[in-house]
């Protein structure tokens, strides 16, 4: 079952993009502040690191009802009451009193900045199918992905001005612009007559359902996987820079310059790739960039007992073009199970990304970050098991039993090309 395409406005990639630039600069702006926030609250650096574990926590938990919730009530008043209330969060952590303050109102921002992220995945399915959706993904995504670099560029340039809490000013601000955009911009795209009720049984049930579909499993482990690789790095940066690196604050762009750089292009393939070659050839080739920047690492970590610029930081170039490569469609793939909850479908596999995330950057980065080579390793582990269930899903739709609950998505595609060779 398709959606019926309909015409959008030419601001939805913008404002979508805009929702999704609200995870990285939650995360990437407050890395060149953790020295001043350690010292104002006498945190450690592991404590500091909680800064972003909590967010990803409380982020990944509720987005489990921000795409019930939308599924029930529509899309846009879910993104825009999620935004003020970012607002009011990023206003408390600038007013904080004390780290377990500071903590909170960072719970809080994680509690309402996945609204953005998950609705924003079922409005561009609800508002477009197959290759289409797969180009405004993609632009969303290439828009996007100038957060990266753009927010820690951003926050250390706010220590000069108002220290870190000018930060958390800045996120107020930006949050609050964004909404006033939604509120006159957005249009509804989850017309009441499709809407389902929001009741503990039904979002229960619904998550059972996914459950029990054989398809949704290997498709989620891969999407929630797909960019946990790339993340170690993201998440390790104040310890690459200033530790591995020797580095000030000003020298965050050597990392995040190379991980936009291959976000930009890979979404701008995907784009490109969308209507003319199958889904099973771009998730093969972004893989296939994914595996060989792992590869890379393990070589440069491997030659070289210190890490040098640029060359060891070149390799993330080709793990954000795989990255964006096969996040698109793969989403796509994993929406496209269950037609009429996609909000929920959406919910999921945003909870189960955010989860290992905040494992990556709680657990694994604390262990990990004190060199290269450990890196390297944690993210090839990450980027294989990845790899082996996008093989999974290929074997499993090779059988006959999996073609009969085909509709005409972008699945059919997929069957297509398993099949039928090019």
């Amino acid at each position: 079952m398709t959606s019926p395409q309909r015409p959008i406005r030419r601001s939805l990639p913008w404002l979508l993009a805009g929702l999704s630039m609200i995870g990285p600069f939650s995360i990437d702006a407050v890395f060149p502040a953790f020295p001043l926030i350690g010292a104002r609250f006498g945190v450690d650096s592991v404590g500091l690191q909680q800064m972003i574990s909590v967010y990803l926590i409380t982020y990944a938990a509720m987005s489990l009802f921000h795409g019930a919730i939308s599924d029930a009530i529509g899309r846009k008043p879910v993104i825009v009451a999620g935004m003020l209330v970012y607002a009011l969060a990023s206003a408390g952590a600038a007013l904080s009193t004390s780290y377990g303050m500071l903590l909170a109102c960072r719970a809080l921002q994680g509690m309402c900045a996945g609204a953005g992220l998950v609705v924003g995945r079922a409005i561009v399915r609800d508002s477009l199918a197959g290759a289409a959706a797969q180009q405004l993904m993609s632009r969303v995504m290439m828009i996007f992905s100038v957060a990266p670099v753009i927010a820690p560029i951003v926050g250390a340039q706010l220590l000069f001005l108002n220290g870190w809490h000018g930060i958390f000013w800045v996120l107020m601000g930006f949050t609050l612009m964004l909404a006033l955009a939604l509120i006159l911009f957005l249009d509804e795209c989850h017309p009441p007559e499709a809407r389902t009720p929001f009741h503990p049984r039904t979002l229960v049930g619904g998550y059972l359902e996914f459950g029990r579909d054989r398809h949704f499993w290997p498709l989620l482990i891969s999407c929630s996987v797909n960019f946990a690789g790339l993340f170690l790095y993201i998440s390790s940066a104040p310890h690459i820079i200033r530790d591995l690196l020797h580095l000030s604050a000003q020298g965050f762009p050597w990392l995040f310059l190379p991980v936009v750089t291959g976000l930009a292009v890979g979404a701008w393939l995907s784009g490109r790739l969308a209507s003319r070659r199958s889904v099973a050839f771009t998730v093969n080739l972004g893989y296939g960039s994914m595996l060989a920047a792992c590869a890379f690492h393990l070589l440069a970590a491997l030659v070289s007992r210190e890490p040098t610029l640029p060359w060891s930081m070149l390799p993330l170039v080709l793990h954000g073009i795989g990255v964006q490569l096969a996040f698109p469609t793969l989403t796509l793939l994993l929406l496209d199970r269950f037609p009429h909850r996609r909000g929920g479908a959406s919910s999921v596999q945003a909870f189960a990304s955010l989860l290992l995330c905040a494992f990556v950057a709680g657990v694994m980065s604390p262990l990990l970050s004190g060199h290269m080579l450990y890196l390297a390793l944690g993210a090839s582990l990450l980027t294989v098991i990845g790899w082996f269930s996008w093989r999974w899903y290929h074997a499993i739709t090779r059988r006959p039993l999996a073609a009969q609950h085909l509709g005409p998505t972008v699945e059919t595609e997929l069957q297509t090309e398993i099949t039928e060779p090019r």
